[in-house]
Parts: C-alpha cells; structure tokens; sequence
C-alpha cells in the first residue's frame, strides 16, 4: 500500500516535458506512429504511382500495338482482296472469250457462217501473205487481229492445210469480239486464240507482227512440231487428262495462269491466263483462248502499299519468287535478279530464299489463309533493325510451272520497320515517364509538408489528453484498493472522455455484481440443474419414440414382404415362368408386384407408387388387396378390372388424405398371347430369334387414384408371346439407378443386360442376370429409389 500511495507524489515531481512525462513519451510514440505512417504511406503512393505508370504504359504499349497490328491486318487484307479482285477481272474477261469461242464451237455450222463472213469483211481480215524467209504465213496489216500460220501447217504451195483453213475461218470472231473486250474490264495486253495441236494457228489481237518477233527471240518455233509443244508443253496434256478425270484439276477452275515471263512482243514483263476450248463432245481439247496483262497492273497495287515512312508491300510466288515489290522493298530484302530463260518463255528470278538477308532466306510463306504478322531483324549497316513482316496468301490458281500444271498460291506480303511503326508508342510512354517523376517529386513535398503539420498537432492535443489520464489512473488506484464508490469526471467529449464514461459504468457494475455475485450463481446453478433433468427426459422420450416407429417401421416390411408372390407359388404356373425382385430404397418400399392366376388364367401386375416410405407402402397393400379380390370375383375384362380398381383406391386415398397415387399395369395371359391395359414404363419384349420390342404404355390408362373414373382412358393391346419369347417388367427404379458418377442404368442398358441373358435355362437366371448388372452399375453409389423387376418366359 505504501508503493502504491508514494507514485503520486513521484509523478508529481516529473517535469511537464521530461522524458519520463506521460506527455513526452506520447507525443515520442505518436510521433514515431506517424512518421512510420506517413513514410510507409507515401512510399506506397510513391510506388503505387511507379505501378501505375508502368501498367499505363505497357497497356497504351499493348494497346498501340494491338491497334498497329489490326492496321496492318485489316490494310494486307484490304490489299489481297483488291488483288484477288483484279485477277477475277481478267478471269472473267478470258472466260467471256472462252464461252463465246466454245459456244460457236458446239455449233460448227453457226461457226463457220460467222467465219465466212467475217472474211469477207475488210474491215475485220485481210489476205494470208507467205514469208519467204520465215516460211509461215500471216495476215496484213489493218485486220483486227493477227492470225499467223506456221510452216508445219503449210502445203506444199504455202496455203493453209484444210484443219489449219477451218482455224483460220472460224476464229475470225476474235477480230470481232477481241477490240470490244480489250477496251471492257481490267487493262489487257492482248487476247488471242491457239488452235488445237492438229492445227496451232495463232490469232490475236490487237495486230501486232507477232510471227517476225518470234522468228528473231524464239528461233526454230516454226519448225514443229507444234505451238503447244514448243511454247507451253504440259499444258495441252494436263487438260487432256482433266477431261479424263475432273477431280485431278489442282484449283477447281478451267484457267490456267502462267509465271510472270518476258514478253515476246512488248518486252514487258506479263502473266498470260489459257483458258481451254473443247471439243462437241467434251472429249478432247479444241485449242484456247488466252489473255495477257503487264504486272504493271499488279506492281502498282503492291507499290502503293504505304506503311510508315520506309514500309512497303511484296508479291511471291509459293516457291518464294518475288513478282513485284519497290526499289526500296529489293534493297531491303537482299533480292538479286536474274533471268530465266527456258524453251518458249524468258522468266524472273528474285527468290526469297536468295536474300542476302538471313531472316528472309529463311522466311517461311503461310500454308493456309490467316494472316501471319512475324517479328524478324534484318541487317542494316551491320545492325539488327527490329521489322514486322505480314503476309496473307491469295486465292490459289492453276500455274503451268513449265512442265505441267500445278497449284500455285500467291502471297501479299508488307514490310515494314517496328521503329517507325511505333513513333507513337514510344513517344507515349517519354510522356508518362514524365509525368510519373513530376507525380513523385509532388508526393514527396506532401508527406514532409504532412509530418510538419502533424507534429504540430499532436504537440497541442497532447496536454489536453494528459490530464483526463492523469485523473483515469487516479481513479484505477481507488478501484484497485476496493473503493467502489469512486468516479471521475473528464470535461472533454473525445475518446478520453468516452473512456472516463465507460470507466463510471464499469464501476457501478463491479460494485452491484461483487454485492449480488452469489445470489447470481445460486440461480444460475438451480436453472442449469432444472434444463439437465428436462433434456434428459426429452432424450429418454425420443429413444422410445425412435424405437416405437422402428418397430412398426419393421412389421410394415414384413407384411409387404409377406404378401409378394412365392417361388413355390410362381413354379405351380404351367405355360409361363416368372421371376420377380423387389427390394425397396426404405425400410418400407412402394413398388407394386404381384402374379395372380386361376387356372388357364395368368395376370401379372407392376406398379409404382408416388415416392417411397410407409404412406406408400400402405398403399401398395391396398393395391394388392384390391386386385386379388377382384381376381376371385373373376373380372376377365381389363379395362372392367383397371376401373373397378381405380374407384376403390380412390375412395380410401379420399379417406387417408394423402396425395399419393401410382402408375399400373397388369399383363393377363391366355392362349399364347399377352393383353396389356395400364399406364406404367415401357415394356421389353425380347423374342426367341433375338429382336428386343419396346412397347409404350403412355396410352393404355391413368394414373391410379389421381381421378375417380378413368374409363375413357383405358385401353389395351394385344401382344403375341410364344414359346421361347422372354417379356421384362421394371419400375423406374431400375433405369434411374446412378453409378457413382451419376450416370444412369437407362432403358437401353436394360435391353443389353435382357439380350445378353435371353438363352439362359430360366426366367430366374435371367433376372440374376440383370440385378448383377444393375448393381454392378450401381456399385457404392445409394440406391435412391424402390427397385422391382419382373421377368416372363415362356416355356
């Protein structure tokens, strides 16, 4: 007691800011508490900012970079489109060409008259003239077309053969439809017309002297043995074998289309398209007709590709030959060209897989239709320079390779560098770095600007909250020393304050439960005893109660176990066996089973109450008793039988006021033949040869008990069942039993599991059978549901 007393007067001694002070020690904790605070507060803020900076910048990043790449795709696909487009043009010229070719073809009359005339029109054709030199014959000057005739189909007096005259004649169309198609459609070099290996004419147009240019680039063409063989060998015998075999064209179209080559006429480099003339009977080729165009047509749409400052387009062929590109779009590449020259036509050869560029020797065309964008680095200045290359394929065609004829597909591709792709991006992210340091130099400012004012504070308050402690200690030493009576009274209505009001109840209460502690614990104890004696006597009336209903539970099984058909019962049958199991998902189930005989008279019953338990059992009883006294009164009629029953079930589901009722059906037998009346599942009949017949029962009645008439919804049907055939019954039960994976027996496994037993010696081993599969299926999983199965055969 003498230490307690003398610490008010050591404290007393205490200087108002000593270290010792309450108020020192608070304003050095708080201000340590704050400080902490405030620093871990704005290196979070601090950091936070850095985070956020740096996820802004790699999703304006990945934004950017999404967007530059749906640019490049949606730009590449535009590009391929306008491509594949202007190839569709010059399709459609040639085919328009070709169809009114091939039409006055498939009437030689039609064709001839045409011809005849046209020749004798100067405006359209103009004398044959023989070329000493070249030893072929062309037309002159002023025609609409050239038409020369090459040696080999010359006579002795330098006229056309007969085959070669009728070519000449009969192509002279061209010079009428020829200038009309050159001024329509895409821009055309020229069309022209060959005529089949027997007689290789040449006409095209507009006229040019095509014989005289092909005696000084192509020596020896007017020697034989014929155009096709020198000029495009594979051609004439790839189409050949179409004829004999559709399926083999590599692209499903009749055009053919060349490699770009060097024109013999112009010097131009130009892509030819051969569309193929038949004979009348689609039995051989009749020549062609033929298109030429200038890959200036192609190159312009792929130089115009502007990407960037430095990007640019390409086109390839599939073996990564380049058609066209730009200047810059070479160099970039590593290309070199040279030329390829080969019998008849003089090529380009700018491959890929020649670049002096690693990463493009290397590159590899789509195989497929998506667009590809790939990150690659080409050498510049002896430096990797990060690029985007897109490629998208056209649309595939048919490419006489030199040989024979191929499937070629061409790809679009652009180039372009990632640097100036991604200006933006780049200048961007400068942008939030420099807004991240001006954020964290600001925040930095703050919290220094926050612990000043801070410091501030706590220094005034704290001589405030002082004094409510001092007298809140004074009064936790009069409470220690059993003064019960004291209380203390702090002015301020802050924490303080509350804490001094929470201090005043605090010791009215200690004071009221120290005088009425024992009394308290008196009640308390006397209560506790009273509840411990009545749970006890709940617990002893509930194990009673548990064993009361278990009993009757018990006796409810036995009497319905009781009154189900016994095997003796069952053997005493002469014409059919039958075999029932039954075993319920409680203690008391509410399948119904039942065979009832007389005689020559057999009838076999299944059912299924609404749900399971002892309502359901009962019930089940009832059923049972109902139809057995009907079956002594002699109701030979089913539809009389079902009715009757309904009515008497009825009436006692009224009395018991349950809403319980069941579906039924019953089989009767007689001279070899099964009449089925009730509405239950689905019966399986499973004939001696093997076929399994599921018949419905949905309209043969009602369910029972749910309406007092059900007449009109009787009905029957008759049912063959001979020796040898096997009938199965079953509740639902059996065909919603689950396996542990919750996957149900079903109906379908029910007529496997009945195939599978059909040729046992009895109806018995064949239901064995079928409950060892059933539960085989159901394994550890519980049986949810009552289960019967009723199995019939006949002897």
């Amino acid at each position: 007691m003498t230490d307690i007393q003398s610490q008010p007067d050591s404290l007393g001694k205490v200087g108002y800011l000593s270290p010792r002070s309450f108020r020192a020690k608070f304003i050095l904790v708080v201000g340590a508490a704050v400080l902490f605070d405030l620093l871990l507060g704005g290196g979070i803020a601090i950091w936070n900012v850095q985070h956020l900076s740096r996820d802004a910048a790699n999703q304006v990043g990945e934004g950017l970079t999404e967007a530059n790449q749906e640019y490049l795709k949606t730009y590449i696909e535009t590009t391929a489109l306008r491509a594949d487009l202007l190839l569709e043009q010059v399709h459609s010229d040639v085919t328009t060409l070709a169809n009114t070719m091939q039409t006055l073809g498939d009437h030689p009359e039609l064709e001839a008259a045409i011809g005849t005339a046209l020749e004798r029109n100067p405006a359209f054709s103009t004398s044959l003239v023989y070329d000493q030199t070249g030893g072929w014959a062309q037309n002159s000057a002023g025609a609409a077309s050239a038409v020369s005739v090459w040696g080999y189909l010359l006579d002795p007096s330098h006229q056309p053969v007969p085959a070669a005259q009728d070519q000449v004649r009969n192509s002279e169309i061209l010079g009428l439809l020829g200038p009309a198609l050159m001024k329509t459609g895409s821009p055309k070099l020229q069309m022209y017309y060959v005529g089949p290996k027997s007689a290789s004419i040449m006409r095209a147009t507009p006229y040019s002297e095509q014989a005289q240019t092909f005696d000084k680039l192509y020596p020896g063409h007017n020697n034989g043995p014929n155009f096709w063989d020198f000029f495009f060998p594979g051609v004439y015998e790839g189409w050949q074998s179409w004829i004999a075999n559709p399926a083999s064209r590599p692209v499903d179209t009749d055009i053919v289309t060349t490699a770009p080559y060097i024109d013999a006429i112009t010097g131009k480099l130009i892509v030819s398209f051969f569309h193929p003339l038949w004979t009348a009977d689609r039995k051989d080729v009749d020549g062609m007709a033929a298109v030429d165009i200038t890959l200036d047509q192609l190159s312009g749409l792929v130089q115009s590709v502007n990407i960037a400052e430095t990007g640019f387009g390409f086109l390839a062929m599939s073996n990564g030959n380049v058609i066209t590109t730009s200047k810059i779009g070479e160099e970039t590449l590593g290309l070199k060209s040279s030329d390829q020259s080969g019998q008849g036509v003089t090529g380009v050869d700018r491959s890929l897989k020649a670049s002096t560029q690693e990463a493009i020797a290397s590159l590899a065309l789509p195989s497929d239709g998506s667009t590809q964008i790939l990150h690659i680095n080409l050498k510049r200045n002896g430096e990797d320079i990060p690029h985007l290359v897109v490629l998208k394929q056209l649309k595939p065609a048919n490419l006489w390779d030199g040989k024979g004829i191929v499937k070629e597909t061409m790809t679009l591709g652009f180039v372009v560098s990632e640097q100036e792709i991604y200006q933006s991006l780049i200048a961007a992210q400068d942008a939030l770095s420099s807004a991240t340091s001006r954020i964290v130099n600001y925040q930095i400012i703050a919290v220094l600007v926050s612990l000043l004012i801070v410091f501030i504070a706590v220094f005034a308050i704290s001589g405030r909250i002082t004094a409510g402690l001092s007298a809140l200690a004074d009064a936790a030493r009069r409470l220690q020393n059993k003064d019960y009576s004291v209380r203390v009274n702090i002015p301020s209505r802050d924490e303080v304050g509350a804490v001094g009001v929470a201090f005043n109840r605090m010791a009215e209460e200690i004071r009221f439960h120290t005088e009425n502690l024992e009394k308290l614990v008196e009640a308390r104890t006397h209560e506790l005893a009273n509840a411990n004696t009545e749970i006890n006597a709940l617990n002893q009336k509930l194990k009673s109660e548990n064993l009361r209903l278990g009993a009757e539970l018990d006796v409810a099984r036995h009497i319905q176990m009781m009154v189900l058909p016994k095997p003796a019962e069952l053997g005493a049958i002469q014409k059919i066996e039958v075999a029932g199991y039954m075993e319920p998902a409680d203690e008391v189930g509410g399948d119904y089973f039942d065979v009832l005989h007389d005689g020559s008279r057999i009838k076999v019953g299944i059912g299924d109450v609404t749900g399971h338990g002892l309502e359901s059992g009962v019930l089940m009883l009832m059923v049972q008793s109902v139809a057995r006294a009907l079956q002594e009164q002699g109701d030979e009629d089913p539809r009389t039988f079902l009715e009757v029953l309904n009515r008497a079930i009825y009436k006692n589901i009224e009395r018991t006021k349950t809403d319980k009722h069941l579906s039924l059906a019953f089989l009767d037998y007689q001279d070899k033949q099964i009449t089925l009346s009730g509405q239950h599942e689905e019966v399986l009949v499973v004939r001696k040869e093997g076929e399994v017949e599921r018949v419905d029962t949905v309209d043969l009645g009602f369910p029972i008990g749910l309406e007092s008439d059900i007449a009109p919804f009787i009905a029957t049907r008759d049912i063959p069942f001979d020796s040898g055939d096997i009938i199965v019954l079953h509740t639902d039960g059996v065909t919603e039993a689950e396996s542990p994976t919750g996957e149900l027996f079903g109906l379908e496994r029910l007529c496997e599991s009945a195939l599978k037993y059909r040729d046992c010696d009895s109806a018995e081993e064949i239901k064995a059978g079928i409950i060892a599969d059933l539960m085989a299926h159901i394994a550890t999983q519980k049986i949810h549901d009552d289960i019967t199965l009723v199995v019939m055969r006949h002897r």
